[in-house]
């Protein structure tokens, strides 16, 4: 796949200062659609950039990108150790070992983040909010709740977090809210079974959940970046 030009446009990549640091690039002047791309632990906003560059959006004409920091803190699973995370990892996957008030802080922060990008001339319907691993999970977290119809929500190999509240708290903006969810058949972090429950019960709440498997660990790969890439035209054209 062609890269998307970032790196010809006079808008390279930059820092802003919010609640969230985040390196923002645009593809061309005066952009009308917004990608927020969450990373995974331990990574950073940097992560994802590459990814993006691979991605063939001219149709929908310029688009910000936005790859925002999550937050540094210590987390359980790896010994205490400080390091950004959208929230903490406690050792084991049932639901009421969850960190929810770590979940619920870094929502927090991501509706703010959304907030700026409609203050700066973007419409919540030509904004798609996608992650990666915890990043997927905070996308689904965000997305699901926010009160106005984004364009669509991406999950690369990652889970539905706290599934339990759900279908108590999403928003009726976002009831019908188009996903893409991912997953490697061979991850040994998140387990395949995991995602697979939650697209389940993504779709048993009546989203409409565009689903697939790929031969690969914890990762991404180019047919997931191409499948992505069909998706992501099909709900901004």
């Amino acid at each position: 796949m062609a890269a998307i030009g970032v790196s010809d446009t006079p808008c390279a990549p930059r820092y802003a200062r919010g609640v969230l640091e985040t390196i923002d690039i645009e593809t061309g002047p005066s952009p009308r659609t917004a990608i927020l791309i969450l990373h995974g632990l331990g990574a950073d906003g940097n992560d994802f950039v590459p990814i993006a560059r691979e991605l063939e959006l001219e149709r929908v004409g310029p688009v910000r990108f936005v790859f925002p920091h999550a937050p540094v803190m210590p987390v359980t699973i790896n010994g205490g150790y400080r390091m950004r995370a959208w929230y903490d990892i406690l050792g084991t996957e049932d639901e009421g070992r969850q960190d929810e008030a770590g979940l619920r802080s870094s929502l927090g922060l991501l509706e703010e983040l959304l907030a700026r990008e409609k203050s700066r001339g973007i419409e919540s319907k030509r904004i798609v909010l996608a992650g990666f691993s915890q990043g997927c999970a905070m996308s689904l977290l965000a997305g699901l709740r926010h009160a106005e119809p984004l364009a669509g929500i991406a999950g690369l190999s990652g889970y539905l977090p706290l599934p339990s509240t759900t279908a108590a708290e999403r928003s009726e903006a976002n009831a019908k809210v188009p996903i893409f969810q991912a997953h490697g058949r061979f991850d040994d972090i998140i387990e395949l079974r995991r995602a697979q429950a939650s697209r389940d019960q993504l779709r048993a709440l009546g989203y409409d959940v565009e689903w697939h498997e790929y031969p690969m660990p914890h990762s991404v790969c180019m047919e997931e970046i191409q499948d992505l890439n069909a998706w992501l035209l099909k709900v901004l054209a």
